[in-house]
């Protein structure tokens, strides 16, 4: 799971911010902050992987926030969600780092689109080699794991299936160390089952999944899929 903290001043806002948040598989809202001292508050005591972040704050702007938190030593990631839409304010979150900039108001949609391109990136760098050292072709795919604008079904996926999900569930059953039942993927992705299924039952159809079958004492045989390494 993926921990965020949101940051914004308006407490309904953030609670509409938190609950997006909660929808999209993978994240988890794990603190709220309405002031830039209570977010680096949150920050300093650890265990936060993504910082969803509102510019204007009542005691110092977000950008300003980063720049404490940088100066910290805090790495944490940081994604910009803010009424704030004038250029300078945009360049300076990307100088001092923000992954994404999306202004208000704002669609879970458009949301959703980020966060995913942002899980895309933390699986990419995993499958990279994390700290170690990247070649070009490496470095293209982590950089391009951010693209926020995905045609809807890439090239070989059914309509209705999209490349984010199939990443997300490819990349369970690459860790796994054993077949998993969809049941099992649903689980681990935060999926419903029947997504799941239709997942797997195309990607073993493609040939990147193998099929095997868990038969018990009564009933139907479970299903259960291996990842095929390319």
């Amino acid at each position: 799971m993926i921990d965020v903290l949101v940051v914004d001043d308006d407490f309904r806002v953030a609670e509409i911010n938190a609950k997006y948040v909660g929808k999209v598989p993978g994240f988890r809202v794990t603190a709220r902050a309405h002031s830039a001292a209570q977010a680096l508050a949150a920050v300093q005591r650890g265990g936060i992987d993504l910082v969803l972040l509102d510019h204007y704050l009542p005691d110092q702007t977000g950008l300003e926030l980063v720049h404490r938190m940088r100066e910290q030593g805090h790495g944490t990631d940081v994604i910009m969600i803010t009424a704030a839409s004038d250029v300078a304010t945009v360049q300076q979150a990307m100088r001092l780092g923000a992954l994404h900039y999306l202004v208000k108001p704002f669609t879970f949609a458009a949301l959703r689109t980020r966060l995913d391109s942002y899980a895309a990136l933390r699986r990419t760098v995993d499958r990279v080699g994390g700290r170690g050292v990247a070649g070009q072709e490496q470095v293209d795919r982590i950089f391009g794991a951010l693209r926020t604008t995905p045609a809807p079904s890439s090239p070989g996926l059914p309509s209705g299936h999209s490349e984010p999900t199939t990443d997300l569930i490819c990349g369970v059953l690459h860790r796994a160390d054993h077949p998993l039942s969809a049941h099992e993927v649903a689980a681990r992705t935060g999926l419903s089952r029947s997504t799941a299924q239709r997942y797997l039952r195309h990607l073993e159809q493609a040939g990147r999944l193998r099929l095997s079958l868990k038969y018990g004492e009564t009933g139907r045989p479970e299903h259960r899929y291996a990842w095929v390494a390319p």
